[in-house]
């Protein structure tokens, strides 16, 4: 018995066991008492609801100094996680989040919301990115996420769309890897007679399908998960999707990662019913809009302010406005929060000058 407490190296196994056994012991102590200072925080607020505790600068705080005092073993990313769950957990006591997404479960935006949220909330599944709108500005989500672009697909342009005639701020963003994994049924790519997925799927893998089976009909689905569902139900289908959709679905992985680019990532934003403070760490998304009429160089003018009070433009996309035919929109990503001093003057001139002008939001950029 005591050479099986002893490794080979002479390793005292048993003091080992024992003093994880003690740490295991002091870590529930302490989650416990953080979980009775995040309930007495929010009583002493006089908060009723858990959504009015909820504060994402707050928690994009605490996982960047995470972050900054990580020196391993473990992975950054798996310390982040662990972190993210216990504030998940902390913050549900009462009652978990409400979080609506575009569903059906097993889609990537679900997995954006657990990686931002934690496993403590209540994920709802919508149809499309209008309920999930139409939900959160109802309140009967408390936030939602929505996805907005892909780094090989490009913008999801309805998403844009939505915020012409949404009052909602977005609150957040969520930077999720996406691996795509073919997946199905049968136990060999030679069964394999036509493949679902989303289009966005389908042109990320391209390559991947055309390499490997060219032959085989690609049919464009809703959603990934709508794929899996398909590919568990017919013979002869395959699906390409996400690893969650192939555990809710029951599907053997045939070939995992054939996506054709190594970091695809799909952005995703959190979007709910007001702004919130700044974190230190920030991002400004506008919606902005000046007259043709002023001769060339309109946007260049309009955009100025920005460079000359030395502020970083991360992003620009344009949109028809639906006011008239050939009138466009721009939705302009910044870095920054709207209660920076630099910010706020650069975006007080672009309002000046601009014959629409709208804060959608500024929120804690996305931790990795």
């Amino acid at each position: 018995m005591a050479s099986e407490d002893r490794a080979a190296d002479g390793t005292d196994l048993a003091g080992l066991r024992d003093r994880i056994d003690a740490i295991d012991a002091e870590i529930q102590r302490l989650i416990s008492e953080r979980a009775e200072y995040a309930q007495s925080a929010g009583r002493s607020k006089g908060f009723e609801r858990t959504a009015e505790f909820y504060r994402p600068e707050r928690e994009s705080q605490v996982l960047r100094a995470v972050i900054e005092r990580h020196q391993g073993p473990l992975k950054q990313e798996e310390m982040v996680r662990l972190f993210r769950e216990i504030m998940s957990a902390c913050l549900a006591q009462q009652e978990p989040l409400k979080i609506g997404y575009l569903g059906p479960e097993g889609t990537f935006t679900q997995q954006a919301v657990l990686k931002h949220f934690g496993h403590s909330v209540r994920d709802l599944s919508l149809g499309t990115i209008e309920e999930v709108f139409t939900e959160v500005e109802a309140g009967s989500a408390d936030f939602g996420v929505v996805p907005i672009e892909n780094s090989a697909g490009g913008t999801v342009n309805h998403t844009l769309d939505m915020f012409l005639a949404s009052p909602l701020k977005i609150c957040g963003e969520v930077e999720l890897r996406i691996r795509q994994h073919l997946m199905g049924q049968m136990t060999d790519l030679r069964q394999v007679k036509r493949i679902c997925s989303h289009p966005q799927s389908l042109l990320q893998c391209r390559s991947w399908l055309a390499q490997n089976l060219p032959d085989v009909e690609r049919v464009p689905v809703s959603s990934n998960a709508e794929a899996a569902r398909r590919a568990r139900d017919e013979a002869g289908t395959a699906a390409i999707a996400g690893e969650a959709a192939a555990e809710v679905y029951q599907l053997n992985v045939l070939f995992p990662n054939i996506e054709d680019q190594a970091d695809n990532t799909t952005r995703f934003l959190v979007i709910g019913r007001k702004l919130f403070p700044p974190s230190g760490h920030d991002k400004t998304s506008l919606l902005i809009s000046s007259s043709d009429t002023e001769g060339p160089g309109v946007l260049h003018r309009l955009l100025d302010p920005l460079a000359r009070n030395n502020i970083s433009m991360s992003r620009i996309e344009s949109r028809p406005s639906r006011r008239r035919k050939w009138d466009y929109v721009f939705f302009v990503d910044v870095q920054g929060h709207v209660e920076d001093q630099q910010l706020a003057t650069a975006l007080a001139e672009i309002e000046a000058g601009a014959t629409l002008f709208q804060v959608l939001g500024s929120y804690p950029a996305a931790v990795e």
